[in-house]
């Protein structure tokens, strides 16, 4: 049966997600022989792609790998993802789930601290102490590239540092270290294949989720992106090619 242009730009996109995974795996040194990944699945598509291409990439042997994805709850947060959605497609993928429970332990701190950022703490808190309970040396992040380009304006705009995520950051405090392999993925992407694959969507999204900094800076790096289309490219060779001896030196 001849396929359909819907099933072959699926399978092009595809090939174009795990070569640029696999790029970034090698570039960056995120994967090696023995590793145990611990997987943060939030439900999203960036980490229905991530728990995929892991998937996949577990079973070529080549590095040996194992993973586990983990969902964290948290019980202030009023929204959810379908946990039974989320165990059928780690199936599929060939990926053990498990879901864990967590909860913000002074009142005080949701109501006064960015709520964002209260949440993504004790969400990270709850994947570093599973990743540790199962042996992980790894935690694998679903950030893509214009995640990690949005980060840099925020920290150049209210922090004024010209820093961002990383690809790979080893943990000083414990043998662990984050991972994010989808960091040559641009969303647009990732949002097509979403569209191809019917990844589901949460049931319930997250009341802050398009009231934040983070919300500006992606309206700013829209209107860059109209300033220059290549605005990714330039940025990122940016960050890779910084030369502190051009920068003035401030008294």
């Amino acid at each position: 049966m001849e396929k359909t242009a819907t099933q072959i730009e699926q399978e092009r996109l595809s090939k174009h997600l795990f070569r640029r995974f696999h790029q970034a795996c090698q570039q960056y040194g995120l994967l090696a022989d023995g590793d145990k990944v611990l997987i943060g699945l939030s439900g999203g598509k960036d980490s229905l792609l991530l728990t995929e291409l892991l998937g996949r990439q577990a079973r070529i042997f080549v590095p040996l790998i194992e993973v586990t994805a983990v969902h964290i709850r948290v019980r202030e947060r009023n929204y959810q993802s379908d946990l039974t959605y989320l165990e059928s497609f780690c199936r599929e993928a060939g990926v053990p789930f498990v879901v864990r429970d967590t909860e913000i332990k002074t009142p005080e701190e949701a109501r006064e601290k960015d709520p964002c950022f209260v949440c993504a703490w004790y969400r990270r808190k709850a994947l570093l102490e599973l990743a540790q309970e199962l042996g992980c040396n790894k935690i694998a992040l679903g950030h893509h590239r214009d995640d990690i380009l949005h980060t840099l304006l925020m920290n150049l705009t209210f922090q004024g540092s010209f820093a961002t995520m990383p690809p790979l950051l080893k943990l000083d405090k414990m043998p662990l270290a984050h991972i994010r392999p989808l960091c040559l993925i641009d969303e647009k992407d990732i949002v097509r294949y979403a569209e191809l694959r019917g990844y589901q969507k949460q049931m319930r999204l997250c009341p802050f989720e398009h009231a934040s900094s983070r919300t500006d800076v992606r309206q700013l790096f829209a209107e860059l992106e109209k300033l220059n289309p290549d605005i990714r490219s330039s940025l990122w060779n940016a960050m890779q090619n910084i030369k502190t001896d051009y920068l003035p030196k401030l008294q």
